[in-house]
């Protein structure tokens, strides 16, 4: 693919020609191999990514030394831990490749000087920030309401590429229930099949 990857996120037709081609070329293609680091916990966000192709886990370790999964993001989705980059301070996430990634990085001095100089360009920020929060808002009162069958099922319905592609013990991290619990699940379903 070319940078016209980056239309999905910041439509042509929304800017004059030359500013979207300064905008497009304002951004770096970056390949990670699977198991490789996008940010790390302590660390700064310094980039913003645009997700090509491959699958990124977002992770934080608990108390007891345990990774539990905060959020996946694949293609077509902005990799990122928005209050660090935002605000420039020090994460709690982890950001890892699960497979071979593609990526497009914009570094936050350019993010910000885009940002202040193109209206669409601020819009389409704010829109998935905004589409962000919303997400996050409604994982987070799924998993204070709803049963742990239904979140999975919800997974399923909403996100069929993570379901194939992700360690189980990913996934059930994710849905805030144990691997035993999500095989059980699983078996449960299957046999209903």
């Amino acid at each position: 693919m070319t940078k016209h990857f980056l239309e999905l996120f910041f439509p042509k037709e929304h800017f004059a020609e030359d500013d979207w081609q300064s905008i497009i070329s304002a951004f770096r293609r970056v390949h990670l191999s699977k198991n490789e680091y996008l940010l790390l916990e302590g660390s700064i966000a310094r980039h913003y990514w645009f997700v090509e192709e491959g699958i990124l886990r977002s992770y934080a370790v608990d108390a007891e030394g345990r990774d539990l999964t905060v959020d996946f993001f694949t293609a077509g989705e902005v990799a990122i831990d928005w209050a660090s980059f935002l605000q420039q301070h020090p994460t709690r996430e982890n950001i890892q490749a699960l497979t071979d990634v593609v990526c497009w990085q914009l570094d936050f001095p350019t993010f910000q000087k885009l940002f202040h100089q193109y209206e669409p360009f601020r819009q389409a920020g704010r829109n998935r920030l905004v589409s962000s929060y919303f997400s996050l808002k409604r994982r987070h009162i799924a998993s204070t309401v709803d049963q742990a069958k239904d979140r999975y099922l919800n997974l399923v319905d909403d996100r069929p590429e993570l379901i194939n592609s992700v360690p189980l013990k990913h996934i059930a991290s994710y849905l805030g229930i144990t691997d035993t619990s999500l095989s059980r699940i699983r078996k449960e379903l299957a046999d209903r099949n």
